[in-house]
């Protein structure tokens, strides 16, 4: 009787260890709910309940310029986004590999500006692509494949030893948002209604060598790979931004690869006049990303290239996808209002977007 209590009594202490460490996790780690919400893009995802038509992958030159919701209202396209800040190849790659256990599109879309990127960049990003994605053997292997030299695979298994220094300064979001938080995109798009435009940019520097590295290039060739097993159309684009400077070598390799694999591949900077850009009104960072005005003219532009070239089915008629997107709607006005809002009070944003990173 004696040995079974010291049981009961180790056993519940080890419950209440365990609980009580993960409950310190839940608090210490990053919330991403206002300034920097670029963390908490990939999260969102499994929060939805239909399929998609269309899954973008990529960097800010995707969440931050194609409006989900503009394809579903202009076409009844079912599109979502999951893309993260400066989401290098391989992380893209391995989030394609985390849909297709969810779902699998008829077309995925993938913006090739983070080929230029051979190796791992920073833990900052990093943790912002991968800590939100579900465990699974795509996430563990974005992990290894993401790793700087000074980071541990035991720290993303276990984050409360890499944020444990956070208990200093906690805030008191970080106890608003310890087990839920409240949703910043819209499938997956940033939204910046406010207008800064185009400035100059700096002349591009001179490589020593244009061409795409071998481990970039390799991760793109899974990505054909996979999308060719799963019966999947996938579409190569350079989105209409124009710094960083996308260089011609860089392009050249994109037709090239294209053309070898059976692909599309389009570089909408040339496009920028047909699409309706004007980077004086259509941008919120000189140029950088596009605000929403430019977002829903390249949505509107690409959503008909989709239809006119592609077998996709328009959903307007479906009455319980109409219920779910009336939703996002009303989620993506209520938004667009509050931005125009602040804007018109306070002569800035003020809400979680106004602080957005720069990737």
């Amino acid at each position: 009787m004696k040995k079974r209590k010291i049981r009961i009594i180790i056993a519940l202490f080890l419950v209440f260890t365990i609980v009580s460490m993960w409950l310190l996790q839940r608090l210490v780690v990053p919330k991403y709910n206002k300034g920097i919400v670029e963390g908490a893009f990939a999260a969102e995802y499994y929060e939805e309940t239909t399929d998609h038509d269309v899954i973008f992958i990529g960097d800010c030159e995707v969440y931050e310029n194609f409006s989900p919701i503009t394809l579903w209202q202009e076409y009844g396209i079912t599109s979502y986004i999951r893309g993260g800040a400066q989401q290098l190849v391989w992380q893209s790659y391995y989030q394609l590999e985390d849909t297709l256990r969810y779902e699998t599109p008829e077309i995925v879309v993938f913006n090739v500006l983070s080929l230029k990127y051979n190796e791992p960049q920073s833990e900052s990003y990093n943790r912002m692509n991968i800590d939100s994605m579900r465990w699974s053997s795509s996430k563990y292997n974005a992990i290894k494949a993401s790793m700087t030299e000074d980071e541990s695979m035991i720290e993303y298994m276990f984050p409360l030893l890499r944020y444990h220094s956070r208990i200093l300064d906690l805030t008191a979001d970080d106890f608003k948002y310890m087990f839920s938080s409240e949703k910043v995109t819209h499938n997956g798009y940033y939204m910046r209604v406010d207008v800064k435009p185009e400035g100059d940019f700096p002349e591009p520097d001179i490589l020593a060598d244009y061409t795409f590295g071998e481990n970039a290039m390799s991760y793109l060739d899974k990505m054909t790979e996979l999308c060719k097993e799963n019966g999947i159309e996938l579409i190569l684009i350079k989105a209409p931004i124009k710094w960083p400077y996308w260089y011609p070598e860089w392009d050249e390799q994109m037709v090239e690869y294209a053309e070898e694999n059976d692909l599309v591949y389009i570089n909408m900077i040339e496009l920028a006049d047909e699409i309706g850009l004007d980077y004086s009104t259509d941008t919120y960072d000189a140029g950088l990303h596009l605000n929403l005005s430019g977002a829903e003219k390249l949505s509107k532009y690409f959503g008909e290239y989709l239809v006119e070239n592609y077998d996709l089915e328009d959903h307007r008629n479906d009455e319980e996808l109409c219920k779910v997107y009336q939703e996002k709607i009303d989620f993506y006005n209520d938004m667009k209002e509050q931005q125009y809002y602040e804007l018109e009070t306070y002569g800035k944003l003020i809400s979680f977007g106004a602080e957005a990173i720069e990737d």
